[in-house]
């Protein structure tokens, strides 16, 4: 009762009877199952053919769950105790990785590895503390199976995943995840870095005053990563555009937007205010190679075009900033 209690009403996997042993394995098989046709539902519109592979890989499920029940049958009969994966202490768990969507291609592959790694562990574990012969048999061969299925996954890759569809859906993907983060980060990073370029150094050059800098490029990176991020949200829900979740874009787009602007705010935490405008300069030249960098390498923009367009703003917005300083 006390251990109970303490375990939060949970039992050891070593307590359990053969019975409830097999009911355990027949529930897990039935949830991987579903979490598999959920994988297959969220993958089919734009990986259809990986779709498919997760498709076959609950079809084994069902068939383990099957043979399982079978063998439940001729030992204990047709009533199968309720018991599930929270009713065992230290067993495995499944995150709800599937109910999320978008579903990433290669964040799923990588969980149903590791579905399939837990299973094999849990089989091997169940096979040892069995007594009764038939009950070790197909555990142990339910083991072997689990192990299998990183080949079984390989076969139906091979025969639903041509190295053209593999391609396709591998370029969908990057181009679902430049929509949703590169894009809208980039945004972001490029109005905070440039756009706070002018009241930051005006306020440094007509002030030297290093503190109340600093306040002024921190109140305007954090003010404009709110302003643009709402303004992210608010434009486009993702349904007919296909960029994704407005939430994630918004939350890309205001983080970037603060870092992009407090990057050449933070140095005026330096008393000297000399040194302290040395820094920030050297930070803005790293902060539009950065800009730079990122159009060529995820939104293929030549490197003199991307280079043209960042250092001419950056150097624009800035002269307007020393000049309204100076003024």
């Amino acid at each position: 009762m006390i251990s109970r209690f303490f375990s939060g009403g949970r039992r050891d996997f070593s307590s359990l009877s053969e019975q409830e042993v097999l009911a355990l394995a027949i529930s897990s098989e039935e949830d991987d199952a579903r979490i598999y046709l959920a994988y297959a539902d969220g993958l089919r519109e734009e990986y259809p053919q990986s779709a498919r592979v997760f498709e076959g890989m609950a079809e084994e499920e069902n068939e383990h769950r099957a043979r399982l029940i079978a063998l439940h049958k001729k030992r204990f009969g047709d009533r199968i105790p309720l018991i599930r994966r929270e009713h065992v202490r230290g067993y495995y768990e499944r995150k709800p990785d599937w109910l999320v969507r978008p579903l990433g291609l290669e964040k799923v592959r990588a969980q149903a590895a590791a579905m399939e790694a837990q299973a094999h562990r849990f089989y091997l574990k169940a096979a040892q503390q069995a007594q009764d012969a038939d009950t070790r048999a197909l555990l142990g061969e339910l083991a072997l199976a689990e192990s299998g299925h990183e080949r079984t996954a390989e076969a139906l890759a091979a025969e639903h995943l041509t190295e053209e569809a593999r391609a396709q859906e591998d370029h969908t993907e990057r181009r679902q995840f430049i929509l949703t983060y590169v894009q809208p980060g980039l945004a972001g990073l490029m109005d905070g870095s440039v756009s706070t370029l002018a009241p930051i150094f005006a306020t440094a050059f007509a002030t030297q005053d290093t503190w109340t800098t600093f306040l002024v490029g921190l109140a305007a990176s954090i003010g404009a990563g709110i302003s643009m991020g709402f303004t992210e949200v608010a434009s486009d829900d993702g349904v007919i555009s296909g960029r994704g979740s407005p939430i994630k874009r918004g939350l890309a787009t205001g983080i970037m937007t603060t870092v992009g602007g407090l990057g050449h705010a933070l140095p005026y935490l330096i008393p000297h205010f000399w040194t302290a405008t040395t820094v920030a300069i050297i930070v803005v030249f790293i902060e539009l190679w950065a800009i730079t960098w990122i159009q060529n390498r995820y939104m293929d923009t030549p490197w003199n075009r991307a280079i043209f367009q960042v250092v001419l703003g950056g150097a624009l917005v800035f002269a307007a900033g020393m000049l309204i300083g100076n003024a």
